[in-house]
């Protein structure tokens, strides 16, 4: 794959070889833990589920961008929204809403967004949905998207 083709996957944890487990949960780690400096429970639990979809981009064996979909029974859930420094700017993290966005079967999604990027999850069709919070010491709001 050329630099401005990386492969998007698409696979259920069961399906996940231990080393794409590594990669994922690494980017998720070096953004969200190393870069924001937020120590927070990375492993929650809901990767393993059954129903959880995760989604990433990858180029020369290198995760660039992640995101993960739970089901929340009658919604949807998308999370854990991270690219890695060095793949920014590229539009990674849109593809992957998009495909996360497909793949939710016209259900309502709900995330909670990080106050900064509300605006960016509104291209989306995300619409705060209550007020804002604080979550492992950095504002949150949550949105919903309603099925089209």
């Amino acid at each position: 794959m050329t630099a401005d083709q990386p492969t998007l996957r698409t696979a259920p944890f069961a399906d996940l070889t231990p080393f794409e487990v590594y990669a994922l949960c690494r980017l998720r780690v070096d953004v969200f833990v190393v870069e924001q400096q937020c120590p927070y429970p990375e492993l929650d639990g809901r990767d393993p589920e059954p129903a959880t979809l995760h989604l990433w981009f990858e180029e020369d064996g290198e995760v660039l961008a992640t995101i993960r979909v739970l089901d929340d029974g009658e919604t949807r859930a998308i999370g854990r929204v991270a690219t890695a420094a060095s793949a920014r700017g590229r539009g990674l993290a849109a593809r992957l809403m998009e495909e996360g966005i497909r793949l939710c079967e016209g259900r309502a999604i709900t995330l909670g967004a990080q106050a900064h990027l509300q605006g960016w999850y509104e291209r989306f069709g995300f619409r705060l949905s209550g007020p804002g919070y604080v979550e492992d010491g950095i504002p949150h709001v949550p949105m919903r998207r309603e099925p089209a």
